[in-house]
């Protein structure tokens, strides 16, 4: 197996081959990648074909597809459009994910692994997406309360630099995983009152980018700390709003349309 599909709603991805290890990153419903090693028969070591980013995953979770379909698979435009989208393959439903590719979709019925599914939920052309703040607001305010995981990617967990990968990926702009990774891209901002909605915010611990957030103006930010939540920023960083209290430390704004 050189290349596969995933097939499950959001596949755990290990920094070390074993179920105890970090959960790094998720892999959702649709995403292609690139086998770059084994270990036994459980543990294959994959990379994203459309962020680069490396780890191991169980072998079962995964079916191998042709390399030609793997790539092609980053092009994939389609996307679920809600928190929680129903697929139902051979008349076994699936509640997959925002954001989960929908791989040889025609707008009633697709393809994945050889087998045709059905989905009748909402789906968006992310490659006909324009991003504006009413877009950037319709499209985060909906995970308010969703809970901080270190790794995740969905409703029921998510982090800081996922959050804005899933949610730009709904606009049409693939941003790399980490948040560090993502502040390597766009153009810098240089003062915070000439902010947008949408521009991305970089807050940094001892000069490294530890955190990330999607700016609502240029007094207010979304992100992924302890919970989806929206709080107060200045110049100096993020305000909780519950406490009052000063919580992350701003490096750097970056506009990325």
């Amino acid at each position: 197996m050189d290349y596969a599909i995933i097939k499950v709603p959001a596949a755990p991805v290990r920094r070390k081959a074993r179920h105890q290890g970090e959960m790094t990153n998720q892999l959702l419903f649709g995403d292609t990648v690139k086998v770059l090693k084994r270990k036994g028969d459980k543990w294959v070591k994959v990379r994203n074909l459309s962020d680069g980013y490396d780890g191991w995953v169980t072998r079962h979770l995964l079916e191998e597809i042709p390399e030609k379909e793997a790539k092609a698979g980053i092009l994939m435009p389609v996307v679920t459009a809600e928190l929680i989208n129903t697929v139902t393959i051979n008349q076994v439903p699936m509640h997959v994910p925002l954001g989960a590719s929908l791989p040889g979709w025609n707008g009633t019925e697709g393809t994945i692994c050889g087998l045709e599914y059905q989905f009748k939920g909402k789906s968006v052309n992310r490659l006909e997406a324009k991003p504006s703040p009413a877009l950037i607001r319709s499209l985060t305010e909906t995970w308010l309360n969703a809970p901080y995981m270190w790794g995740g990617k969905t409703i029921f967990g998510v982090d800081c630099s996922g959050f804005v990968q899933v949610n730009y990926k709904m606009m049409g702009i693939d941003l790399p995983r980490d948040a560090w990774q993502q502040a390597q891209e766009g153009k810098i901002v240089e003062k915070l009152k000439e902010a947008a909605c949408g521009d991305l915010a970089f807050f940094d611990d001892h000069d490294e980018i530890v955190h990330v957030g999607i700016l609502l103006s240029n007094e207010t930010i979304i992100h992924a700390s302890g919970k989806v939540r929206i709080d107060q920023i200045d110049k100096k960083g993020i305000i909780n709003s519950d406490t009052g209290k000063r919580t992350h430390s701003l490096r750097v704004i970056k506009r990325y349309w």
